[in-house]
């Protein structure tokens, strides 16, 4: 599920096959990697003093002497020769996010939450995985795709449904008129080849490894395929292997409804200063009420009923985003200044995080081709109460109803022989990875310790400023400690009270950690 809710459009234009369920090894003999240093360019990379460059790999691992492409780079040194532990590789989610700044992000973060040795052990290595960002060629298939204002995601009428199937088909078109002959090779097993392309060009034995969100199912990929190059990894916000993809948005679903109730009685408990209403249940009539007097005339021109969905979706992610969209929707409702709500709203000219998740997801795994099922699934969901996300969670998915060629099967992600230790950490109130994901991932992989937070509504919530939690991150990544198995979970953390019910009344920076930068992505 991604932060910013857009809609896609799709025709479908054979690109010769499908996607590969294989994953051929490297010939043997092939030329190890290497990496093409350039300078940096982005300045947080440059003052801290990162390396920055392409590695190129093959399009098709099969074919490993065939068409190449570009990965992107960066990395920063360790400080510390005697307790180094090798590189660190990091991924965000998405799928579609941008890592390449991890390599300055990661140290930062680390050192943020009170562990500087530990930002001291590694070289961080950021890198755009295939058809992201900097890497080349960089996916996108409508640039002004998600303009906005857009009509209704809810399709309450025959019109409105087919607007958007339409909408979709399109979209699945151009991506395949433009890079069909990329689409087949953007599953995430040619993301984690291409990882240990970047560990072979760097020189390093093993992969460290730092995921959150989709980054968890790239590094599960990576440890199912690569069990004996795997170092120390952690695995934040899991993704549930049972569900690849199709099941995981209905999941989703059901999730992000709990949590945006959370957050309208939230809203309810600060009434005293955004004025919404004294009760859950009353702010959410009056969240409804703003959203369809936006669909029919758009706040400041630009915010109708799906933008407003689309700004408040981040207080379903995090508990750290309540703030602004309240503030934002407090505006609006009390003052009539549109001013907030409108600044909140993208001009939908990025397409790139949305083209590749589409991409991966629609190459990874089978999804059901009948608009039929989609539709009685998402009206089911609908009327038992799931309203606030499920059909901006349709519309977000639905250029794969009509992509170019038929996805998976999905890799059976799971523990072998080799693997080492991984910790997989998980909030229990998580939206985007439900904690069920937490749990199967733990049940795939039986070296792995399940570290959860109790009550954690933030996705993904490590180096966020739960002191219990990022210690035990830390010690992991500093020594390799794991907590002894035991039955379920192996450990936990409670959530901090002050960062999962957040107080508008008294400064930030008074009641929360320093928080990371918020992850571009989906899942």
């Amino acid at each position: 599920m991604k932060k910013i809710v857009i809609a896609a459009s799709a025709a479908v234009v054979a690109v010769g096959g499908t996607a590969s369920a294989a994953v051929a090894a490297p010939a043997q003999g092939a030329a190890k990697p290497k990496v093409s240093w350039v300078k940096c360019t982005d300045p947080k990379l440059i003052e801290a003093k990162a390396d920055c460059g392409f590695v190129t790999v093959p399009l098709d691992y099969a074919r490993p002497d065939g068409k190449k492409i570009q990965i992107a780079i960066s990395r920063t040194h360790h400080t510390d020769a005697k307790n180094y532990h090798g590189i660190m590789l990091g991924n965000p989610g998405g799928p579609g996010g941008s890592g390449y700044a991890y390599s300055e992000k990661l140290p930062r973060w680390l050192k943020g939450v009170g562990h500087p040795e530990v930002a001291a052990q590694y070289d961080f290595v950021g890198f755009d995985p295939r058809g992201v960002g900097a890497s080349k060629p960089a996916l996108t298939c409508d640039a002004h795709y998600a303009k906005p204002p857009r009509p209704n995601y809810v399709p309450t009428s025959a019109k409105i449904e087919k607007y958007w199937l339409a909408k979709s088909k399109k979209y699945a078109q151009d991506c395949a008129k433009k890079y069909g002959w990329l689409l087949p090779h953007l599953r995430t097993t040619d993301v984690a080849r291409d990882m240990d392309s970047i560990r072979a060009a760097l020189g390093a034995k093993k992969t460290n490894y730092y995921g959150f969100s989709y980054g968890t199912y790239l590094g599960s990929t990576y440890a199912t395929l690569f069990p004996k190059r795997v170092g120390r990894m952690v695995l934040d916000g899991n993704v549930n292997p049972k569900t690849v993809w199709y099941g995981s948005q209905i999941e989703q679903d059901k999730a992000f409804e709990r949590n945006i109730k959370f957050w309208f009685a939230w809203l309810a408990k600060y009434d005293s200063v955004y004025h919404l209403g004294k009760t859950g249940k009353a702010v959410e009539a009056l969240y409804y009420k703003t959203r369809a007097a936006a669909l029919k005339k758009p706040i400041g021109g630009v915010v109708g009923g799906d933008e407003l969905d689309d700004i408040v979706l981040n207080a379903g992610y995090y508990t750290s985003s309540y703030e602004d969209p309240a503030a934002a929707l407090s505006a609006w409702v009390v003052k009539k200044d549109p001013k907030p709500l409108v600044d909140s709203v993208g001009p939908g000219d990025d397409d790139n995080g949305f083209a590749v998740y589409n991409a991966v997801q629609g190459a990874d795994a089978a999804w059901p081709r009948s608009w039929a099922k989609w539709k009685s699934d998402a009206n089911r969901l609908y009327k038992q109460g799931y309203r606030f996300n499920t059909w901006s969670n349709v519309w977000y998915n639905a250029p794969v109803l009509y992509w170019p060629f038929k996805g998976g099967p999905a890799l059976n992600i799971q523990g072998k022989k080799g693997l080492g230790g991984i910790l997989l950490v998980q909030s229990t109130l998580d939206a985007a990875t439900p904690v069920a994901g937490g749990y199967e991932m733990h049940k795939r992989f039986p070296s792995s310790r399940l570290l959860v937070e109790l009550g954690g509504k933030t996705h993904a919530n490590t180096l966020n400023g739960n002191k219990c939690l990022d210690d035990k991150v830390a010690k992991y990544l500093s020594t390799g400690w794991l907590p002894k198995s035991r039955p379920g979970a192996d450990d936990s953390c409670k959530a901090d009270p002050a960062l999962n019910d957040p107080n508008p009344t008294q400064l930030r920076s008074a009641v929360a950690g320093p928080g990371k930068d918020l992850p571009a992505g989906r899942l």
